[in-house]
This record gives structure tokens, sequence and C-alpha cells, in this order.
């Protein structure tokens, strides 16, 4: 069976643009195939926590193809190609790491690349006005929030202990709590977020990323409430139909389970 390569990859998605190609792909922009960027990405990541290489090889094949497809509208819009794309990324990585390419001899260490990160970024005409450019808009929010709090602490923005994070957790579940008597709906959306923010720095100053933390916190999550749903299918019943008591009852026996 032929193996098809990257070459091959463009001339198909330059025939299923064409006037003799697929209605549906000739129709897609830039903004239309967003969703599909994303829910690519998303597919790759649960492939790699998986560790199904398999199912990664097909999922990053499916990425590459969102590239391809941009490149190849871009190339109709006479912006750039998919050659561009390659060039662009095979230059920045190479000027990005003088100490590979160059003659750089004092970068030995990770910690030594981050710290030359910045100035690279400002070498390549990528000066910030603010240390908080760059991060993109686009981002889920917690997410945005972890990076905005790491950008800041670069500075010395940052807490001094954890004791300090404690006490203002309870001053956001405070605030939340009366926001909550008041009835106002704005701004008990305002204090929400505020504890939201507050969880997360509380995460990172301890060094941990939110994202692998609440993963984890969601997969137990699943395994727990699965276990209940089985358990409560055992003993004939369905969980609607379970007092909080009881359904408590199961969660404490699947904690017991160690799920």
């Amino acid at each position: 069976m032929k193996k098809y390569s990257f070459d091959d990859l463009v001339k198909i998605m330059e025939k299923l643009r064409s006037p003799q190609g697929c209605p549906w792909d000739r129709k897609q922009t830039h903004e239309s195939l967003v969703p599909y960027l994303i829910e690519e990405t998303y597919e790759v990541v649960d492939a790699i926590r998986k560790k199904d290489f398999e199912g990664l090889k097909e999922e990053l094949g499916d990425l590459l193809l969102q590239i391809v497809f941009h490149s190849q509208i871009a190339k109709e819009e006479g912006k750039f190609d998919v050659s561009d794309v390659v060039d662009a990324i095979a230059k920045k990585l190479v000027f990005r790491h003088p100490h590979v390419f160059g003659d750089r001899e004092d970068i030995k260490t990770a910690d030594d690349v981050l710290k030359e990160w910045d100035k690279f970024k400002e070498k390549e005409g990528k000066k910030k006005e603010s240390l908080l450019d760059g991060i993109p808009e686009s981002l889920p929010s917690w997410e945005r929030a972890y990076k905005l709090q790491k950008r800041a602490a670069k500075v010395g923005f940052d807490w001094n202990s954890f004791d300090g994070i404690k006490e203002k957790m309870k001053e956001e579940i405070e605030e939340l709590s009366e926001a909550l008597k008041e009835g106002d709906r704005e701004k008990l959306e305002e204090e929400a977020g505020d504890l939201l923010f507050m969880a997360i720095n509380l995460v990172r100053f301890l060094g941990i990323n939110p994202e692998l933390a609440l993963s984890k916190a969601n997969e137990k999550f699943e395994k727990r409430f699965r276990y209940m749903e089985k358990r409560a299918k055992e003993m004939g019943k369905k969980l609607e139909d379970m007092s909080v008591d009881e359904m408590e009852l199961l969660w404490q026996e699947a904690k017991e389970k160690m799920l």
C-alpha cells in the first residue's frame, strides 16, 4: 500500500478545495474551522493522557490536517501557503536556540533557556508594552488566569506565604456569602470569579499546574460517580430515586475502594 507524504497531503487538500472538490471543504473559512481546531487539539491531549499511541498517531494527523486546511485557505487568499508556515517555524526554532545552532555556550540548562526566552522574542521584534502581552484572550479562563498570575509573579507581584493566600481565600468566600444574601446576581458572579481566581493562585503558588490537578480531580469524580451508578443498578434502583444520604453512602463506598 502506498505511503503518502506531507506533499501528498497538501495536494489532497488543494483538490478538496478546488471547484472539482468537496462542497463542504470548499465552503469552510478560518472562522468556521476554529471549533474543529480546538476539538482536534483536545483529542490529541486525550490520547497522550491515555498513552494511546495508535490513537495519538491518528489524532496528530487530524490536527495536522487543520494546519494544512488553514494554510490552503490562506494560499487562496494570497496571504501565505504551508511552505511559509514551515519556513517561519523553522527560522524561529533556529533563532531561539543559539545554544544549539549558534555559539551561546553560556546557555546550559532548561532554566537558562527560560531566562533568555523573552529576550529572544524581543529580538524578533516582539517587544511587549506590558508584561501581560501575548497571553491569548481565547484561552480557557482558568488557564489565562494561571498565565496572568505567573507573569505578574516574575516581577515579584506575588504572595509571600501560603497562609496569606489561605486568608484571602476565606475573605473571598465571605464576600461570596454576602453577595448571596444580597441576591445581586451580577455581584454574585463577580465574587465567584474572584474566588476561582484565588483558588488558581493558591495552586500556582504551591508549584502545581491547575490543569493537571483539576484533570485528576475530574477523573476521580467520574470514576466514583460511575461506581455509584453501577451499585445503584445492582440494588435495583436509580440514583435519581435515591436520597442524598443514600447517595452519600455509595460515594463513601467508592472512596473506600480507592476510586
